[in-house]
């Protein structure tokens, strides 16, 4: 007769999981949120550092991004074999050599690459039908392109050909449009050129040409090829003369051996750089110092002979994104340092709640005779079996959602693997941790019986040290190294010894505040302040949870909050107000009526006339042995340019400083005694004195005495100044209007420059929404800004499961005694406020301590954060005058600690609405542990 089998017991895992699935399912999803973040934040950086590096070399100008290489043929070889050198098949099949011999990984763009035949010097023309602005003969450069028709279009005329000899009428060219137009050049021109016998060199131009796309390599390189320029000669009288190009036909390009232009062979090579990632900016620099006096020229003269040379500005366009790079990597790291450790402290509390929930199941195992070595590895296989699969599908989600050009996988798999090793091991490494000794059954687990052993003091102590020690560092030399982790992590360390305070000192403010209460009539609030000061669930995890999401929301919002004020002071520098008009010459008087029309233009709300001379020459106190010196003069009218400095933020002054003397005016021509007062920056000042000094400017000649310095004045990027009132002023002619609008400072940009082009079309409007929008440019601002975005986000986020798992943890004990007072006749208002006023003075504590810490953060980290990369673009010049340090936003400090206040009171009420709603009977079972 067969046996029957016997049945098994069912696994632990799957009986586990089914006992609690919601648990588990609720646990999971934190998983995959987390291992999300952790996954997708190294694909997002390497994303917008990537585009950010094809944006550096895409945007900059050709003329400097390009690769150029030339080569000089030798003058010692026979003419004829000379002018072979310069025959378009032989510059093809060079060029062909070129590009394969290139160091990787630069890569040449054959688009926007072109080759051909320069002269290096200019030629004179003399030729009587050329256009001559001051009588002097034009000077051309001779340049033979390829592939000219496939980037110019012919208006007139046709094509350039001719013959290697230049025989048959000489070389043919043709020339663009504007050089035509400004140099008096038509279809069938000749013009002649030096020869090297002594004899002129025609070149007739058979066609006009209308380049296409002048902003790409192709022309951009050389602007000359399509856009003529004035030159002076160099004379104590200075006289202006034309320099423009002649396209030869490369057909042609032998015969420029005949003139006195020196000829070369070059070719100019556009960088391609969307094959590569930001890790290879280390290589491509690498490269380009090769190639420019390394082991790569000496391939590339192989090919081009012993003349050649190799030469661009790559080099500084990459050294100018990296430091960009840098930059913006050291205050991102602080962010993800801070959103890192919210999210680990999440992950332990969450553990630390289904060890308490589990903690007599525990303790029953243990009194069994399990080991600890059992338990944990049971817990560690349930927790797995969520962790692992959640981290899995976060991965799989960062991979399809994040990143994009240059997203690297394996960053993300660490990041991913780390959040799973960390969800997996928290709740056995807790659970061994709590029974690997016997517990007694009742034991008290708040903080009356709580005492801080000396492992716990000693643990505190070195986390105190490292964070002096990192904010020492952050304060000294800032964020200029990426890899420096120590001052990346010292929000989040000043953050945990805050913690540790807050733990420390929280019972005494409440046994504090219980004994006035205890003598009120009602036991609600005494009640309420001592299960607050001994609940668990002010332990430190909470507390800490807090504390580090309020720090990198304030932390974040006030760096979201600085780069845009960064960014505004440097739009207002740059245009001064709102709106700027100024004439087609910066120095020019405006003409009349403009002003009235601007005026009339809705939206506007003030127009400050300003008079600007520029270059003033200053005297000394010092004595005539002082080294010259020059500073715009400006004049103003003192009350409107007092409100806009007001509005602006940029040097403002009280309108009684600049008090007209009554003695301006053209009546006043020659009165040089009179004395007006001046605002002076700090070096003008200081060569002034402080006693009056004479000015002899166009404007008039007057003295000035400094009776006020500022560092910075608006509408002027210049770091010197000296401004004074235009009332005062001899010769006044405002030079510029600075024009205020509404409240938000919009204004009707087309309206305004539709009045202002209806006065004068030589007029220019500058808009500081303009400006402002054009220092947003790089993907690595925008991204980084992404960034802070979302650890604002995250941060609030982890901050509301944090209050909700402290609360939760507590939950049944708060349950089991508000069943039992409603048995002593507590009604459920009175519950409601028990429950309330307990959770409250936690939730306060919490608020409070993070609005101190992350004001105490921000203003001992400030001095090394620079926000002048993530701001702008790039750094100008006049970013030095900013006031660019981090300071705290008072929106970033005070909404999410009121959040976490009114959450936590909204959470207890409705727990104690919950509970009585349930009723008594079933918290109140004879024999129930709790």
């Amino acid at each position: 007769m067969p046996r029957k089998p016997v049945r098994s017991v069912a696994p632990w895992v799957r009986t586990r999981l089914r006992t609690a699935p919601g648990a588990a399912f609720a646990y999971g999803l934190l998983v995959l949120v987390t291992a999300f973040l952790a996954a997708a934040l190294p694909r997002t950086v390497d994303t917008y550092e990537t585009e950010g590096l094809w944006h550096a070399v895409g945007s900059a100008e050709p003329r400097t991004s390009a690769l150029t290489l030339t080569t000089d043929v030798p003058s010692s070889l026979a003419p004829e074999a000379r002018a072979a050198e310069f025959a378009p098949e032989k510059l093809r099949a060079i060029r062909d050599e070129l590009l394969p011999a290139l160091p990787a990984p630069l890569r040449a763009d054959p688009v926007g690459s072109a080759y051909g035949v320069r002269t290096t010097k200019r030629l004179t023309a003399p030729d009587p039908f050329l256009t001559r602005p001051d009588g002097v003969a034009p000077q051309f450069v001779l340049d033979a392109p390829s592939d000219l028709a496939g980037h110019a279009t012919l208006t007139a005329g046709r094509m350039p050909r001719g013959t290697a000899d230049g025989s048959a009428g000489g070389m043919e060219a043709a020339v663009s449009t504007k050089t035509a137009k400004a140099i008096g050049i038509r279809v069938g021109s000749v013009v002649h050129v030096p020869g090297v016998d002594g004899n002129p060199k025609p070149v007739t131009v058979t066609g006009i040409v209308e380049p296409r796309g002048t902003e790409g390599p192709y022309w951009a390189t050389e602007p000359v090829l399509h856009d003529p320029f004035l030159d002076a000669t160099k004379e104590d009288e200075p006289r202006y003369y034309w320099v423009g190009t002649l396209l030869v036909s490369p057909e042609s390009a032998p015969a420029t051996v005949g003139t006195l232009g020196e000829p070369e062979q070059y070719w100019r090579f556009a960088p391609d750089v969307r094959h590569l990632t930001a890790l290879d900016t280390e290589r491509l620099t690498a490269a380009l110092d090769s190639a420019g006096d390394g082991p790569a020229l000496v391939k590339l003269r192989d090919v081009l002979g012993a003349g050649g040379a190799f030469g661009t500005d790559l080099d500084e366009i990459l050294a100018g994104y990296a430091g960009t790079r840098t930059a913006i990597a050291s205050v991102v790291a602080v962010a993800a340092f801070g959103i890192g450790a919210v999210a680990l402290v999440v992950l332990a509390m969450t553990g630390s709640l289904f060890t308490a929930r589990r903690h007599h199941e525990l303790a029953l195992l243990r009194s069994r005779g399990a080991s600890l070595t059992g338990i944990g590895g049971r817990l560690l296989a349930e927790t797995a079996a969520i962790a692992v699969p959640a981290a899995a599908l976060g991965l799989l989600l960062a991979v399809l959602l994040a990143g994009g050009a240059g997203a690297r996988l394996l960053p993300a798999c660490a990041g991913a693997a780390a959040v799973a090793a960390v969800a997996s091991l928290v709740l056995p490494v807790r659970a061994v941790f709590l029974h690997r000794r016997p517990q007694l059954h009742g034991g008290r687990e708040d903080l009356i019986g709580a005492r801080p052993s000396t492992r716990r003091t000693v643990a505190e102590l070195t986390f105190l040290v490292l964070a002096v020690a990192a904010v020492t560092a952050l304060r000294r030399r800032g964020t200029g190294d990426s890899g420096d982790y120590l001052v990346s992590a010292a929000p989040v360390l000043v953050a945990l010894i805050a913690a540790f305070a807050l733990v420390r000192l929280y019972p005494l403010p409440l046994r504090w505040a219980a004994r006035p209460i205890r003598r009120l009539r009602g036991a609600i609030g005494f009640l309420s302040l001592a299960r607050a000061g001994r609940s668990s669930a002010s332990g430190a995890l909470p507390l800490l949870a807090l504390l580090l999401a309020l720090t990198t929301a304030a932390f974040g919002g006030s760096v979201l909050t600085g780069v845009s004020d960064v960014r505004d002071t440097a739009a207002y520098l740059a245009t001064g107000a709102d709106a700027r008009v100024v004439g087609e010459l910066a120095s020019a008087p405006l003409p009349a009526g403009v002003a009235e029309k601007v005026r009339g233009v809705p939206g506007v709300r003030e127009v400050s006339p300003v008079q600007v001379e520029y270059g003033l020459e200053l005297p000394s106190h010092r004595g005539t042995s002082d080294h010259g010196m020059g500073a715009p003069l400006i004049g103003v009218e003192p009350a409107s340019y007092t409100r806009l400095a007001a509005r602006t933020g940029i040097g403002g002054f009280p309108a009684g400083l600049l008090k007209a003397t009554g003695t301006g005016g053209p009546g006043h021509v020659g009165d040089n005694a009179r004395v007006i007062p001046a605002i002076a920056s700090p070096r003008v000042a200081e060569r002034l004195g402080d006693k009056p000094m004479e000015i002899t400017a166009a404007a008039g000649r007057f003295h000035v005495k400094v009776v006020a310095v500022r560092t910075a004045t608006p509408g002027l990027p210049d770091k010197e100044f000296l401004v004074v009132n235009g009332a005062d002023l001899t010769n006044r002619a405002a030079t510029s209007l600075l024009v205020t609008g509404g409240k938000d400072g919009a204004l009707d940009g087309p309206a305004l420059r539709s009045a202002v082009s209806g006065v004068n079309q030589t007029l220019q409007v500058v808009l500081r929404a303009e400006r402002r929008a054009a220092y947003v440019d790089s993907p690595m601002q925008t991204g980084a800004e992404r960034i802070y975005r979302a650890a604002i986000g995250a941060g609030a986020g982890y901050a509301v499961l944090a209050v909700l798992l402290s609360l939760l943890q507590a939950a049944p004990e708060r349950t089991t005694l508000l069943a039992r007072l409603r048995t002593m006749g507590l009604t459920r208002r009175q519950g409601r406020q028990l429950l309330g006023l307990e959770a409250l003075p936690q939730a306060v504590l919490a608020a409070v301590g993070g609005v101190l810490v992350g004001w105490a953060t921000i203003a001992l980290l400030s001095p090394g954060i620079d926000l002048i990369r993530l701001a702008l673009a790039a750094a100008p010049d006049e970013a030095m005058a900013l006031g660019t340090a981090l300071r705290a936003d008072g929106w970033s400090l005070a909404v999410p600690a009121v959040a976490v206040v009114l959450l936590t009171g909204a959470v207890a009420g409705t727990q104690a609405w919950w509970v009585a709603r349930r009723g008594s009977i079933k918290e109140l079972r004879a024999g129930d542990a709790r």
